[in-house]
């Protein structure tokens, strides 16, 4: 199995930018597929961003398109999201999540994740 560790979050204003990462340790030298989910206070956690094991493959909830990037470094076992542009609508807590598969497979769905990270709060103030 794989231990996931998100670090990055905090406070920034409107406009702003932050870097999540998440550190995978455990069983990293098989294929995982790799997402960050987020969850608001009263709302149900929702996809953010996926990416392939290969790198190869991205794929990004509408909301975020063209402001996050998704990016992972397998020599270091850690995935990163690039958060710009920040709006306070992006205010909660972001998870990382894995879940063995091929080399090329993304997905989008919470169900499909096995492994999830403790959560870091991003706050975006107005």
């Amino acid at each position: 199995q794989v231990q996931l560790i998100e670090s990055g979050g905090g406070l920034v204003q409107a406009g702003g930018s932050l870097k999540l990462s998440c550190a995978a340790s455990g069983r990293t030298n098989s294929p995982f597929a790799m997402g960050w989910f987020r969850q608001a206070p009263g709302k149900e956690r929702g996809f953010v961003a996926a990416i392939s094991w290969s790198g190869g493959k991205t794929h990004y909830a509408d909301s975020v398109k063209g402001r996050f990037t998704i990016s992972r470094d397998n020599a270091k076992n850690t995935v990163y999201l690039q958060m710009n542009s920040l709006k306070p609508e992006d205010t909660a807590v972001y998870y990382c999540a894995a879940t063995y598969t091929g080399w090329g497979t993304i997905l989008p769905a919470d169900d499909d994740y096995n492994y999830w990270g403790q959560g870091t709060q991003v706050t975006v103030s107005s």
